[in-house]
């Protein structure tokens, strides 16, 4: 089919003449049909947007737009055998529209919808499938941003990897890419959300576009943590040390002068913690000896913190944060370090380190989460009387609130934590003795240095 759209491509295309002749009759089968699609009479829109696309291939973008959605209602209604030629025939459409239209189509969305449509419908054995989507990797990935088609990309390695046909490395690597474009996508949206947010909690008046912004990122960043949860699901129990350290451990010696080789297994063991077999430290070592780095630096604090040398350990870490220029894990060093202190009640510091840490990577819900459990363990010592030493838990509650928004999957311990703060805050009758109103502000005082204002009870 896509043979005959482009030689009827070409056809039209062929003389300004024999175009300026079909203008009007365009014209007017596009009209006709664009109605009936806007009123989701789909099957008199079929035909007609079909004939449209063959005869006036290039009258605008709108036509590929609505078949796209009639062909979708189609493929949902149909029955299952009717289905794989449906699909290719979506296909064809939005092939055909990102070779007409390229400036106005986005190749990575295209690729993987496409990809997306032929593992919904089981069409193309696994291979087929991964290469689908393998090629909406290569040739758009700023655009390939669909969580679901993120997740099914990674998926299926998993599965070849179950059915002999991919090795345990490959799992890794996958999940590594995919991941990291999980959190690339979850940072972007987060750092869309807070200046929003700021603007809500000081309560000013927020637009309609704004309001729009801040559902669609929050709609967002809740899909990406149920992708990131449901990856780590599927890598399981492949992912322990049980399984990491023999598969390193047998190429150490014949790789150990490799560094590539060895930033990899660093940062695998880093990241499930498998810190206390002896391969973690010899691979720490030959790292740190051969190129000095973030990530050399940063297992060798995890090894001195597992030691009980937590001096040493922070040293390692603050090291590792100058060095590292990746953002995300950039932010795991803060937060790491920034538990150091939280731990030895230096509040302070601590903050500072977790502000770091979402400095870095904005979607960090636990950093807020942090923030606001110390805040609510200082109340008692950070006002100078009861009504305002109880504010804190305001302030708390509004931190736990913003874990829970910019993290969905800490939405449900943030969202409890919340109210357990606002349950300890001033009361709607404290409010009314102290003689003070929805909106005054209350300045905390010591280490915490911020100012809550009484919202409306």
């Amino acid at each position: 089919m896509k043979n005959r759209f482009l030689t009827l491509i070409t056809v039209a295309m062929l003389g300004s003449g024999a175009a300026s002749a079909q203008s009007g009759d365009c014209a007017t089968m596009a009209a006709l049909a664009y109605d009936d699609a806007k009123a989701k009479n789909y099957e008199a829109a079929y035909p007609a947007l079909m004939k449209v696309m063959e005869e006036c291939p290039k009258y605008s973008l709108a036509t590929y737009q609505y078949l796209e959605r009639v062909i979708e209602d189609k493929i949902g209604k149909a029955e299952e055998g009717d289905k794989a030629e449906l699909v290719e025939e979506l296909v064809e459409v939005l092939e055909t529209r990102l070779e007409l239209y390229p400036e106005k189509t986005k190749a990575g969305k295209v690729y993987s919808d496409i990809a997306q449509l032929k593992y919904d419908n089981k069409i193309g054995d696994k291979e087929e499938l991964y290469n689908a989507y393998d090629k909406a990797w290569a040739e758009d990935v700023d655009n390939f941003t669909s969580p679901k088609a993120l997740y099914a990309y990674f998926d299926l390695v998993v599965d070849m990897q179950d059915a002999g046909d991919r090795n345990l490395q490959d799992v890794f690597d996958q999940y590594d890419k995919v991941y990291a474009k999980i959190e690339k996508e979850e940072n972007d949206a987060a750092e869309a959300l807070a200046p929003l947010l700021k603007k809500q909690e000081d309560g000013e008046e927020l637009s309609s576009k704004d309001t729009k912004k801040i559902k669609n990122a929050e709609i967002n960043l809740k899909n990406y943590s149920m992708v990131r949860n449901a990856l780590n699901g599927k890598l399981g129990a492949r992912a322990d040390c049980d399984n990491l350290v023999p598969l390193y451990k047998k190429d150490f010696e014949a790789k150990k002068g490799e560094v590539t080789w060895l930033k990899n297994v660093n940062a695998r063991l880093s990241a499930k913690d498998c810190t206390e077999d002896p391969l973690f430290i010899q691979v720490s070592e030959a790292l740190h000896t051969l190129e000095p780095s973030a990530k050399s630096a940063y297992s060798l604090g995890q090894l001195a913190e597992s030691e009980g040398k937590s001096a040493k350990a922070l040293e390692y870490y603050n090291q590792a944060a100058e060095l590292e220029t990746n953002k995300s894990d950039q932010a795991k060093i803060y937060y790491r370090i920034a538990n150091n202190y939280k731990d030895k009640g230096s509040y302070g510091q601590a903050r500072s380190f977790y502000r770091k840490a979402l400095n870095a990577k904005p979607s960090l819900g636990s950093a807020y989460l942090q923030i606001a459990n110390m805040y609510a363990k200082s109340a008692n010592n950070c006002g100078d009387n009861a009504f305002n030493k109880r504010a804190v838990y305001w302030l708390a509650a509004d931190y736990a609130s913003r874990a829970a928004r910019v993290d969905p999957s800490l939405a449900s311990n943030a969202n409890q934590a919340a109210a357990a703060y606002r349950g300890r805050a001033p009361q709607k009758s404290d409010v009314f003795q102290s003689s003070k109103n929805a909106g005054d502000a209350i300045s905390i005082g010591c280490w915490i240095g911020e100012t809550v204002r009484i919202p409306s009870l």
